[in-house]
């Protein structure tokens, strides 16, 4: 039932890259300031949540730079990494995210620039049981 997902051997620098990046927004080595925050979103990124709502950047933004003020002790298990060029320069990824009890699939859209990676979409999904 599940696909075969297998990141071919002259993107796997790019995943390595973007690995280092997911899950978004929590890799304070990016920076966590909210200026930051919208260095790595390009103008037009959205999100679809867990919940299935839909997330503006500037909603996204506004909740990031809250958190930025009461940051939390996440510990999570990140797994299953894959990686897809889907246009010139605009890299899919795709991974599996557990938050204690929680499993959700994860999908970004990147795109490289010359000002360095940027998120263009992200979307989390929630695992159902069985």
């Amino acid at each position: 039932m599940e696909p075969e997902l297998v990141t071919t051997a002259e993107i796997e620098p790019v995943l390595a890259e973007l690995r280092s990046r997911e899950p978004v927004f929590h890799h304070p080595e990016f920076g966590m300031t909210r200026a930051d925050f919208e260095r790595m979103t390009d103008a037009a990124f959205w999100e679809i949540g867990a919940s299935g709502r839909r997330y503006s950047r500037e909603y996204v933004l506004d909740v990031l730079e809250e958190r930025g003020h009461n940051p939390g002790d996440d510990e999570w298990d990140v797994r299953d990494f894959h990686c897809a060029e889907i246009a010139a320069d605009n890299y899919l990824v795709t991974y599996t995210l557990r938050q204690e009890q929680r499993i959700t699939r994860r999908a970004s859209i990147w795109r490289r620039t010359e000002e360095g990676w940027k998120i263009v979409f992200h979307q989390g999904t929630v695992v159902a049981e069985g």
